[in-house]
């Protein structure tokens, strides 16, 4: 099936230049008060991030509205769904949920769309067997959804893909991708997907903590539930790791790979590898027990992500 290309008047250089090179990860902020959010927004962007990624849970906060809270306390932050799924809302709550965001708060919201993974969608009564399909239903809806208020400019939306079929949707149908729980690997693969020009913006997990022991096991600890969903481990796969690799809570060389431990420094380069892969931006996500000790954290990391 030959994709059709939606054609979007959104500037993309412009959207980058937006975004930064170096963005905040924090899945924490849903089991927070509101309150501790607007601290945390301050101190994210005082630090100089450019960007904020939030997820989207069936029992946490939901997406539009979260970023609305984000958007309203901070002053130049731009806040991206990293992702809100296509069973949460239907196309026209999301496209014109998204247009009010983009509007209000002068283009700082990103919409981030994805499959999310079969267990969380089941589990909301919706049946995810065929989500490429549906993929592109919701986007034909999203497009085709009228929008009476004002809306100065289109918003920019970025997919959840990791393996070839979801990267070429994005590439046509959308301003770019979030792989999420990726390597440097995957990133210069979805590169070659996408071609030169789409946003290209994965997460990457990191563990600030230079014993070996310790770093390995708070990795394990927070890839453990990623590693139970076919969606990752069948992208894994494809980046060559093996069965032996995912059982077991991951070998030492799959926890490595994709939850990188350390110092700030080693970190970086970690984040540079991205870059040279072809990543626009990374979205960087502690790992850590509490939003506070993520938050000392990205002031640990920050000199090193974005020196000068």
């Amino acid at each position: 099936m030959t994709e059709r290309i939606t054609t979007s008047p959104t500037d993309l250089p412009a959207l980058k230049q937006r975004l930064g090179r170096t963005g905040v990860w924090l899945a924490s902020l849903s089991a927070v008060t509101a309150d501790e959010e607007r601290r945390a927004v301050a101190a994210i962007e005082d630090l100089g991030y450019g960007t904020l990624w939030i997820g989207e849970l069936p029992a946490g906060k939901e997406a539009l509205t979260h970023a609305a809270l984000l958007l309203s306390a901070s002053q130049r932050l731009m806040v991206a769904t990293g992702i809100a799924t296509i069973y949460g809302r239907d196309a026209t709550a999301a496209a014109n949920g998204a247009r009010t965001l983009h509007e209000a708060w002068q283009g700082r919201f990103v919409l981030g769309l994805g499959v999310s993974h079969r267990p969380l969608v089941s589990g909301r009564g919706h049946d995810s067997s065929t989500p490429l399909s549906d993929m592109r239903a919701y986007l034909d809806a999203m497009d085709a959804t009228p929008f009476d208020a004002p809306a100065p400019e289109p918003v920019p939306r970025v997919l959840a893909a990791l393996r070839p079929k979801m990267l070429k949707l994005a590439a046509t149908r959308a301003q770019g991708v979030h792989p999420y729980f990726v390597t440097p690997e995957h990133t210069r693969r979805a590169r070659a997907a996408l071609g030169p020009d789409p946003l290209l913006a994965p997460e990457q997990a990191v563990v600030v903590d230079t014993d070996p022991e310790r770093a390995r096991a708070t990795a394990r600890a927070y890839a453990a539930g990623y590693l139970r969903l076919p969606n990752y481990l069948n992208s894994l796969r494809e980046l060559g790791f093996t069965d032996a690799d995912l059982d077991d809570g991951g070998s030492d060389t799959l926890i490595d790979s994709v939850v990188p431990w350390g110092d700030p420094q080693t970190l970086a380069e970690r984040i540079r590898e991205h870059y040279q892969a072809g990543a626009d931006h990374v979205a960087v996500q502690p790992v850590a027990d509490t939003l506070q000790q993520q938050l000392q954290d990205l002031r640990l990391l920050a000199p090193a992500l974005m020196p000068g």
